[in-house]
């Protein structure tokens, strides 16, 4: 698995900087680089539900993940052929309804073929991986921009990445010859939960005072949380690029060693948390986690206020931005495969691609009316708002 999340990754991890500039330099707009990121996000969200759906019902998971690479491979190749932005955006939306097909199969995958108690290092682990991928791929952008290679060079390079990927799953991933894993886990939660509440009611019978309550988790209040984390992130997010190009007049080979750096904390925050063993409290490490991202945030006004120090800092907030993301993505999956039922395993996607999908047109849409300054301020308060959300489910 490791070696097509790695090329995979590389080429989106590219992208992920190089269309928003490439969408300007052939005569869009902000908004319309929102529209894109947004269209393809909210298609993206009953899609990544049918994928998990249909995985589960079909119990078959390598053949969606085929279908993931295929489709981004041709897609890529195909945008080499038009400067179009209507275009651009359609086939880009095409491209992420399929693209998105790998990734409700690829946590079933894990989640089916390690134990319970190994979820949470194993999803830190593929996520390192992604996400050491996506660096590679930053990388790659840097020295492009760098040397002056063209639109068309930059996308081929993409399309040739998901095609090596393709054939590797084509050879190396295969279906789990059982799938009982997550059946077990919803037993033992069940069970616990019943135990928990014969304990309480042989104590209260005992006439015996008690400060422990029968409580189960907020699935409502996990779900608000992870959309509303991941709106805050797309509205800081997807008009990053345009406020590091236009408002601090970066080239573009400085805006992807930025993100660069952003990955970096990242690889770090995956390494670590897959090391680490927090699982009884990790609940209360995800709240941490969130009003840290939120101070984040509305440090970022301070960058768009203060010229003279903004690269500097802006550098130093998306480290830290990627290493809090790591420990967030990581407790979160492994949450989500303990509480969200057999046959509905794209729910997660679901969820966060609602989240984005909002974020990527309000951000740019925020940039381009009110400026990146009300950008921010208004991720930093969503942020607050999903860590109330997680405090609730807790």
């Amino acid at each position: 698995m490791a070696a097509w999340v790695l090329l995979s990754r590389n080429g989106f991890g590219l992208l992920s900087v190089f269309l928003p500039l490439y969408v300007i330099a052939i005569g869009g707009s902000l908004v319309e680089i929102g529209i894109m990121s947004a269209a393809a996000l909210f298609l993206v969200i009953p899609s990544s539900f049918f994928w998990g759906y249909i995985c589960d019902k079909t119990r078959r998971y390598k053949r969606y993940i085929l279908i993931s690479f295929l489709a981004s491979t041709v897609i890529l190749y195909i945008l080499t052929l038009t400067t179009s932005v209507s275009l651009l955006i359609i086939l880009y939306t095409i491209m992420s309804i399929l693209h998105v097909a790998h990734e409700p199969p690829k946590n079933v995958l894990i989640a089916e073929l390690y134990s319970h108690e190994e979820w949470e290092k194993t999803f830190a682990l593929y996520e390192g991986l992604t996400e050491t991928g996506w660096l590679i791929g930053l990388l790659l952008g840097f020295l492009i921009a760098i040397y002056g290679f063209g639109a068309t060079l930059t996308l081929l390079l993409c399309s040739g990445l998901n095609l090596i990927a393709l054939i590797i799953s084509l050879i190396l991933v295969t279906d789990p010859p059982l799938i009982f894993e997550r059946s077990l886990v919803s037993i033992e939660k069940t069970m616990d939960f019943t135990h928990r509440g014969i304990v309480i009611a042989s104590k209260m019978l005992d006439g015996l005072l008690l400060n422990e309550k029968l409580e189960k988790e907020n699935l409502h209040a996990f779900c608000i949380g992870l959309v509303l984390f991941s709106l805050a992130t797309n509205i800081l997010f997807t008009p990053l690029p345009i406020f590091f190009s236009r408002e601090l007049a970066l080239p573009a080979s400085a805006v992807f060693a930025i993100y660069v750096l952003n990955s970096c904390g990242g690889v770090v925050g995956y390494f670590i948390a897959g090391r680490s063993s927090v699982r009884p409290r990790e609940k209360s490490h995800i709240n941490l986690i969130v009003i840290f991202r939120s101070i984040l945030a509305f440090l970022f006004i301070i960058v768009a206020l203060m010229p003279a120090y903004s690269v500097a800092m802006a550098a130093v907030l998306l480290i830290l931005m990627g290493f809090a993301y790591a420990f967030f993505l990581v407790y979160t999956l492994s949450l989500s495969m303990e509480l969200i039922p057999t046959g509905k395993a794209g729910l997660f996607n679901v969820l966060v691609g609602l989240g984005q999908a909002g974020g990527a047109f309000i951000g740019p849409f925020l940039a381009q009316i009110l400026g990146f300054t009300y950008a921010f301020l208004i991720s930093g308060i969503i942020f607050f708002l999903a860590y109330v959300a997680f405090k609730i489910f807790a």
